[in-house]
């Protein structure tokens, strides 16, 4: 039984998993989706969802006291959960989060596509809601 058991292990040791979430997120917020199995998809959702979360509140907050430096931290909590990776730290805080600045939350959606051909395993795509790409 599962009972008080949370999150997912994927089958992963914990730096592996800690590897795989912030990749994930990486090249969710790169390519605004990617096609992977369901299982992997909805544990880097709640993940992605987050930062965008931090990257709204930083700037909310940093505009509130007029004080550009209050976001400063917001910045360095998104950069630490993306591997320092400056170029999407900008991202997230550029383009992101005033897109979704009036949306309560669900920022992301997932759609099923059946199994892979290969092994059965449940094909899922995650992408980012309201968010063109220039594909």
């Amino acid at each position: 039984m599962r009972h008080r058991h949370h999150g997912k292990k994927l089958n992963r040791s914990g730096s592996h998993r800690k590897a795989l979430r912030m990749n994930l997120a990486s090249e969710l917020f790169t390519h605004g989706r990617i096609k992977t199995t369901f299982h992997k998809a909805k544990f880097v959702q709640g993940h992605a969802e987050r930062l965008i979360t931090i990257a709204k509140r930083g700037l909310a907050k940093a505009e509130a006291k007029d004080d550009q430096l209050v976001a400063v931290h917001a910045r360095r909590q998104v950069a630490r959960r993306l591997n320092n990776n400056r170029i999407l730290v900008g991202k997230v805080f550029d383009e992101l989060a005033p897109l979704y600045a009036e949306r309560p939350g669900g920022y992301t959606r997932i759609f099923k596509l059946g199994p892979r051909k290969g092994d059965n395993a449940e094909m899922a795509l995650i992408e980012l809601v309201d968010y063109e790409t220039e594909d």
